[in-house]
């Protein structure tokens, strides 16, 4: 498992539509989980979906919704699931969180929730973290993003 943080070299914080450009746009082989979440959508219906405590939603929606408008993420936890695990399954554990989470600032790094595969944080309209179990991931980030630092090391 590897991490990186973008914390430098872009003029904003976090947008998502660069970001799943920049890994392949894996993000829609999953399901997402979104928690702990702020941001302001134009888009009625987006605001609508993202008013609850968690929103549960497909790759492909998630990648319409960037499309449609990458509007700014200010805080939030997108994890990612295999499609085959169903969000019943999902909300048996713990919502992950990224405000007041200390656990992202300790090696070795993890994911905050036990079946989730890739795990995206907006910090504070500050800095993106991005956690995955695939190393390939982490390593396309990177070579398009030089300035994303390994998480691990950052930490340290």
């Amino acid at each position: 498992m590897k991490g990186a943080i973008i914390d430098k070299g872009e003029k904003y914080y976090t947008y998502l539509k660069e970001l799943f450009a920049s890994i392949g746009n894996v993000q829609k082989e999953y399901n997402w989980l979104i928690t702990g979440h702020e941001c302001y959508p134009q888009n009625p219906d987006y605001a609508k979906k993202l008013s609850q405590e968690y929103c549960w939603i497909t790759g492909d929606e998630l990648t319409n919704m960037v499309e449609n408008e990458d509007f700014q993420w200010i805080w939030g936890v997108f994890s990612a699931f295999p499609k085959n695990i169903s969000w019943q399954e999902v909300l048996k554990s713990k919502l992950p969180y990224a405000d007041g989470n200390t656990g992202l600032w300790q090696n070795p790094v993890s994911i905050q929730h036990p079946l989730a595969e890739i795990e995206i944080l907006a910090w504070d309209n500050s800095m993106t973290v991005v956690i995955s179990k695939n190393d390939d991931i982490i390593g396309k980030l990177k070579e398009s993003r030089p300035w994303a630092e390994d998480l691990e090391k950052y930490n340290e």
